[in-house]
């Protein structure tokens, strides 16, 4: 899950914005959280430009919900550029329900369907998607990591059917001057230097069992502010994500604060986790393998051609962020750029060891499997019996021939 960056919140604390966003979230549920709809004079659904319908294969009309709901784990970002580029023209931002909603383009032809894109977080009270998708049934798609589809495989199952991420995001990150001899996560836990991590974050538990590092150094209190960073001078390690703190830590702390970091991505540790995977609710995955068969493959193109040419849905993007709150989440054009720069150079969105994007393979998910199943037992978390990698993943929908080109 996305976490929430207090600093960001003015004079808001955290846990005002939690309730509050919780109470959105359950009326949400219960009555569409109703209210002004005019997305900030970006027009409702009848001033939707109209694009040229689309045909054969790429005609969704019938085959898949009149509209498909895709439900992020955080606010608008790059990381989600894919399915942002698949939005016709004009869309329609709802502030109330913290969504955007358009027509669903596949290279510029109307599919016949409509595409909401709904925040996560604060927006559905910070809980889990997989948990939101079994609330709210008219969510389509869910943005899941594994290694929640792992935990929650018993009584709220999950199965990626799409992998925009090749390769996590998810980071230890440290300042070069403070720590000019670290070049990994392995150098920071031969040191007593603390690591701040959210309390919740299960990769954690996998880098003390490795031995990576050590409990005495890990502080699970970190709630997202900059502020023990700061004060420490970045004499501290600190969890993140590859695409968006090292450029907010160069750029965006403000009173002159300026930190060049380095970072080792989680994943480069043996934690092979797929973040932020495109998931269906397990028990639909039948039902709706007429839309998956066709749908699929859009999205495999949509993130292709965003990673390709992000500028236009980068633009998009940023004014979906500042028509909302902006004491709550700020985004602008450099945090998304770097964001598409660090999906590229780190390979975090790219075809793997094929051709193919958005692909999983079963011996990673196997392999998280073994990771997890005795870190969840310990937890008192019941798994599925007998989980294996199909339960939680198929390629079956995806077409081979759609992948970045170099």
């Amino acid at each position: 899950m996305r976490h929430l960056k207090p600093w960001r919140l003015g004079a808001r604390t955290r846990p005002v914005l939690a309730v509050a966003a919780a109470m959105c979230a359950v009326a949400l549920v219960a009555a569409g959280c109703s209210g002004d709809t005019t997305g900030g004079g970006d027009g409702g659904a009848d001033a939707m430009s109209s694009a040229p319908p689309a045909t054969g294969a790429q005609a969704l009309s019938g085959v898949c919900p009149n509209k498909v709901v895709i439900q992020l784990d955080w606010f608008p970002e790059s990381e989600y550029g894919g399915y942002f580029q698949l939005l016709g023209p004009n869309p329609k931002i709802d502030n109330n329900k913290k969504s955007i909603i358009g027509e669903l383009l596949s290279r510029g032809k109307d599919t016949g369907v409509q595409l909401e894109i709904r925040s996560g977080g604060p927006a559905i009270g910070y809980q889990q998607v997989s948990a939101q998708m079994y609330v709210d049934k008219s969510i389509t798609f869910g943005v899941v990591p594994t290694d929640e589809s792992v935990q929650n495989s018993l009584k709220q199952p999950t199965t990626a059917v799409f992998a925009p991420f090749d390769i996590s995001p998810i980071m230890i990150m440290w300042d070069k001057k403070a720590f000019p001899n670290f070049r990994s996560i392995v150098d920071i836990g031969q040191t007593d230097t603390k690591v701040l991590y959210y309390q919740t974050d299960t990769y954690m538990q996998y880098l003390l069992g490795a031995g990576i590092l050590k409990a005495s150094q890990i502080d699970g209190s970190y709630d997202g502010s900059p502020s023990r960073w700061v004060a420490s001078s970045g004499k501290v390690a600190e969890a993140g994500f590859a695409t968006s703190e090292p450029y907010i830590y160069a750029h965006e702390l403000g009173s002159g604060q300026s930190y060049d970091v380095d970072l080792q991505l989680v994943n480069d540790t043996g934690y092979p986790m797929y973040g932020e995977s495109l998931t269906v609710r397990s028990g639909d995955v039948a039902s709706m393998t007429p839309c998956l068969k066709r749908l699929v493959p859009i999205f495999q193109q949509g993130l292709v051609d965003f990673m390709t040419s992000p500028n236009a849905t980068n633009a998009l993007i940023v004014r979906d962020v500042q028509s909302g709150d902006a004491s709550a989440w700020t985004y602008d054009a450099g945090l998304a750029n770097f964001a598409v720069n660090a999906m590229k150079n780190r390979g975090i969105v790219s075809n793997g060891t094929n051709s193919t994007i958005g692909d999983m393979q079963s011996s990673r998910v196997q392999r998280l499997i073994g990771i997890l199943t005795p870190i969840f037992s310990g937890q008192k978390k019941e798994l599925k019996p007998g989980l294996k990698p199909a339960d939680l993943f198929t390629n079956q929908f995806l077409d081979p021939a759609i992948g970045l080109k170099n």
